[in-house]
């Protein structure tokens, strides 16, 4: 779940235990994304895929991260997923909507395992798509993956948001700014904040055992967004197409763990 650019609760280092916590939330958010992937097809409603991903966390012994959710005088989130289509950016609530041939769908979803939150999102096609929104899609993927390889031990977060911003305007996309990645842990929102967007060799340093969700969203058109009167749901104020990847990683030694992936593989 994105942060709005406010104040979080503080950078935290985490040790081998807690690093074991987050390791474990985010193999149960791995998991509910595969079984809510396998679900998408034209028809199904985001309640029936909400119902899933809650079935599939709750199985696990972990706890839905967004359901209940309240920061900021917001009203509380109601879902186990934010389900966001089309235009739609960030924090659409699931419900009775139908998703069609040729929607985008993004997905966001979070779990709590022993007080450690996992946090991931992910854009797929509902059957088959343009080959405008497909591109999206896959440039989206693509800077996040770009964003991951620039944390590591000592690089800092401009780093990270000079890597997606470069490559996402290069390719003709709008960088979301109002809504950022943040640090996560005993928090779903901890500091450092993390923009999608920035200068390299600038902001806060990162130190191993810092733990971060890394989440680019890519508009074809402004940058620019509303908040819907439901008080979550965000769309693109040009009403044009997005798409959202995420990822919660540690900062190691050796580079970034991501802790919400299955193994090598990339939605």
């Amino acid at each position: 779940m994105t942060n709005l650019r406010r104040r979080t609760s503080g950078i935290t280092i985490k040790s081998g235990r807690e690093l074991a916590q987050m390791r474990q939330a985010g193999k149960v958010v791995a998991e509910a994304k595969v079984h809510i992937m396998e679900a998408v097809k034209p028809g199904v409603t985001t309640g029936e895929l909400d119902s899933i991903a809650e079935e599939v966390i709750r199985k696990m012994g972990a706890t839905p991260s967004f359901k209940g959710y309240a920061a900021g005088g917001l009203i509380p989130f109601t879902g186990t997923i934010c389900a966001s289509i089309n235009e739609e950016i960030v924090h659409g609530i699931p419900g009775d909507r139908k998703l069609k041939e040729g929607d985008i769908f993004s997905v966001d979803v979070g779990a709590i395992v022993n007080g450690f939150h996992g946090d991931s999102a992910f854009t797929i096609g509902v059957g088959d798509i343009p080959d405008e929104a497909q591109q999206l899609i896959d440039a989206t993927r693509e800077s996040l993956k770009l964003g991951i390889a620039q944390a590591t031990n000592g690089a800092r977060i401009g780093d990270i948001g000079h890597a997606v911003q470069k490559y996402a305007e290069g390719q003709g996309y709008s960088v979301v700014r109002k809504y950022v990645g943040h640090g996560i842990g005993r928090a779903l929102h901890e500091d450092p904040q993390v923009p999608n967007y920035g200068r390299p060799k600038r902001g806060t340093l990162l130190k191993k055992g810092m733990t971060i969700a890394i989440e680019p969203m890519l508009n074809i058109g402004t940058h620019e967004t509303v908040q819907l009167d439901d008080g979550w749901t965000v769309v693109t104020a040009d009403s044009e197409l997005s798409a959202h990847f995420e990822d919660t990683i540690a900062i190691t030694a050796d580079g970034a763990e991501i802790l919400t992936t299955p193994n090598g593989y990339y939605f």
